[in-house]
């Protein structure tokens, strides 16, 4: 029966050599080290990410660097417009300097105009008064003339009867050929002599119609004196809308002047119109209170720890300006600033601070 009792009792197990045990133990052991160290950095990670979600939520001092080239696209748009205008303002000059060379030929012109109205009414004055004088002569000479015919005519009525006693004489012989030739050539000169003043009275009839009453020539002349009149309207209205268009170009030359001097005050112009690097940065509008002309400018390691003093703020450009938010990578609203800086690889950081250090180290 002992025997048998000593026969049933379980076997006891083999113990594991003293190396693999060591092994096991030292396995277990780093395991569970790597375990906490990477539980560790995880959360350092995930607390690290949040501060700086946090800090960045709420400081009110940060900035990003920007670096504007001048082969931008904002640039040379910028270049290409500040061109146009100053070549626009060139031909308004150009234009307004034909226009007052202009204006002075016309005035000139319109002087000289204004210079023979007066004369050609002074003329037509003279020529009325004259004809009021001679018309009434005329028309008595007239009257006159048209008497003394009515007397040659009954004398020529008697020439012919002495004209057919010379042929009679003649015929029968009483006067030679020569007499009787010159009797009828002294005959015939009075018959002239009364034509002749038959066209007199007929060219009387002509010069009273002219002294008396408005002729063609009279029309002619008034009608020069309407189209003198009428050009000088016509210069002063080419002159009025000249000089207009002098005070609108020059009103435009100002406007496009001004807004030059306005454009000179965009990062863009300066940008273009350099010929040294500039460094700009892009400031949201909750960090406006920071951005001051003179303020110091800090560059930090790891975005917000030891930093140093790179530079200054010299110039706030008021044009609004959007960007991309650094960390949050979410679109922003704010403006540019110019940068003096001492280190330039500073324009190259994701952010810088102003005014102060972040973190006060």
């Amino acid at each position: 029966m002992a025997t048998l009792t000593a026969n049933t009792q379980p076997a006891e197990p083999k113990k594991a050599p003293p190396r693999q045990s060591f092994h096991y133990k030292l396995v277990i052991l780093l395991y569970r080290v790597f375990a906490i160290i990477v539980l560790y950095l995880v959360l350092g990670g995930i607390l690290t990410y949040a501060f700086v979600m946090g800090f960045y939520a709420i400081s009110n001092t940060w900035a990003a660097p920007l670096i504007l080239s001048s082969v931008d696209e904002k640039s040379l748009d910028f270049r290409e417009k500040l061109v146009t205008s100053q070549q626009t303002i060139e031909d308004l000059k150009v234009d307004s300097q034909k226009l007052d060379s202009g204006i002075a030929e016309m005035k000139k012109h319109r002087a000289a105009l204004l210079a023979l109205e007066p004369q050609l009414q002074g003329a037509i004055d003279r020529e009325s008064a004259h004809n009021h004088v001679t018309g009434p002569q005329l028309t008595t000479l007239y009257t006159q003339k048209q008497s003394d015919n009515l007397k040659t005519r009954s004398i020529l009525a008697q020439l012919k009867e002495v004209e057919s006693n010379i042929n009679k004489d003649l015929a029968a012989g009483l006067i030679t050929k020569g007499d009787a030739a010159t009797q009828l050539s002294a005959l015939n000169q009075a018959e002239g002599a009364y034509t002749d003043s038959k066209i007199a009275e007929v060219l009387l009839t002509d010069s009273i119609l002219q002294k008396t009453t408005t002729g063609t020539d009279s029309l002619e002349v008034l009608e020069k004196q309407a189209e003198l009149r009428s050009e000088a309207a016509q210069l002063d209205v080419a002159i009025n809308v000249a000089e207009k268009q002098i005070q609108e170009e020059s009103r435009q030359i100002d406007r496009l002047r001004q807004a030059i001097v306005t454009a000179k005050q965009s990062p863009y112009y300066l940008n273009a119109a350099g010929g040294q690097t500039l460094y700009f940065a892009f400031v949201p509008y909750d960090n406006q209170v920071s951005a001051v002309a003179g303020h110091p400018i800090y560059d930090c390691y790891l975005n917000m720890m030891a930093c140093r003093k790179v530079g200054t703020v010299n110039q706030i450009f008021a044009g609004e300006e959007t960007a991309i938010h650094p960390i949050f990578k979410t679109n922003i609203r704010g403006y540019l600033i110019q940068m003096n800086l001492d280190h330039p690889d500073s324009a190259k950081s994701k952010t810088v601070f102003l005014g102060r250090k972040p973190l006060l180290f």
